[in-house]
């Protein structure tokens, strides 16, 4: 592993791991680490890829939140029609399709927001989408453990799970 280099690491590697997922993400948190806005995945970050639902307790946190922050939702989810239902629930602007770790989608987003990057945190369950797309965009980074649906697909979680190993292996001290 001492062959990849200190910024590989530094791309991968988050600026927060929050060991619960996005309702864990309190207003002291916010107040702490100076944030003024976010960029939220969707898919497992805020609901099940298997639904469209929004639950009471994520629209209880983006109330309260709201009120802290600017917020925006940036999905790679390709369909518009399941990213703008949930948008329209939350009363959140978004963008579909995003394709990260690509920034270009991301700068729309916090460019909308008229915040300094370092003010505008990415949060999402993936290191090697969200946590590096925010990283190669000077975001502050946040890793959130996925919602989970009963119906959810292993697979998609033991990449998730290889992922968080490949990032602790690369990120151990030398």
């Amino acid at each position: 592993m001492a062959a990849v280099s200190a910024s590989w690491r530094d791309l991968i590697k988050p600026d927060l791991v929050l060991g619960g997922t996005v309702l864990d993400l309190t207003p002291e948190l916010l107040h702490r680490h100076r944030l003024a806005g976010m960029v939220l995945d969707v898919d497992d970050t805020l609901v099940p890829m298997s639904s469209s639902e929004v639950t009471a307790e994520l629209g209880e946190w983006l109330a309260q939140t709201r009120q802290l922050t600017t917020l925006w939702l940036v999905s790679n989810n390709p369909s518009s029609n399941r990213i703008g239902r949930i948008a329209a629930a939350l009363d959140l602007p978004y963008i579909h399709g995003a394709g990260k770790p690509s920034r270009r989608k991301l700068r729309q987003a916090v460019g909308a927001m008229n915040l300094p990057p370092h003010q505008v945190a990415m949060v999402g369950d993936r290191l090697f989408t969200d946590v590096l797309a925010g990283n190669r965009l000077g975001l502050f980074t946040i890793l959130v453990e996925p919602v989970v649906s009963p119906t959810s697909l292993l697979g998609k979680h033991t990449l998730r799970s290889l992922e968080i190993w490949l990032s602790q292996a690369i990120n151990r001290p030398a």
